[in-house]
């Protein structure tokens, strides 16, 4: 099933954060990373009390349905150190399921397309990336995206 990942980090070497998040999500069984967005610098969301964010998203394919998906990507974010302190916070690696290919869902575990795709430029940008027609499978994301804010985003040059 393909899925679109959404991956962001603004504790210690962000980039080797992204990297390593990456590696792990290469690693689980039958799952491939079919495509990559850059990297972008973005301003923090919520809590903004914080250091810059490093966000970016991945179109993958992989055996596993979307709540095992997320059931991963909760493993990945522990396995690299996430703690979960507040709402917004700071966070060493954070990865969403934020879209599955002919799949939708609306549970307290998880939500998918993410309900916040829409309000947030810093997911907008790396999704458009991946598909700049401005559809992914079939969520239309084109007039959020024609309509959101970008200046707070920079793409990033290490």
């Amino acid at each position: 099933m393909k899925s679109v990942i959404g991956l962001g980090t603004n504790i210690g070497d962000r980039l080797q954060n992204l990297e390593a998040a990456l590696t792990a999500l290469e690693l689980l069984p039958n799952t491939e990373i079919l495509k990559k967005s850059s990297v972008y610098e973005t301003k923090p969301y919520g809590y903004t009390e914080q250091a810059d964010f490093l966000n970016m998203a991945v179109e993958i394919n992989t055996v596993f349905p979307p709540d095992g998906l997320l059931g991963a990507c909760l493993g990945i974010e522990a396995a690299l150190g996430r703690v979960r302190l507040f709402k917004d916070g700071p966070r060493i690696i954070d990865l969403d399921v934020l879209l599955a290919e002919h799949f939708s869902s609306d549970t307290s575990f998880l939500r998918v397309p993410h309900p916040e795709i829409q309000n947030r430029s810093f997911v907008l940008q790396p999704l458009h990336d991946l598909f700049p027609s401005g559809v992914a499978y079939d969520y239309d994301f084109s007039d959020a995206y024609q309509q959101c804010d970008l200046s707070d985003i920079q793409l990033y040059k290490p």
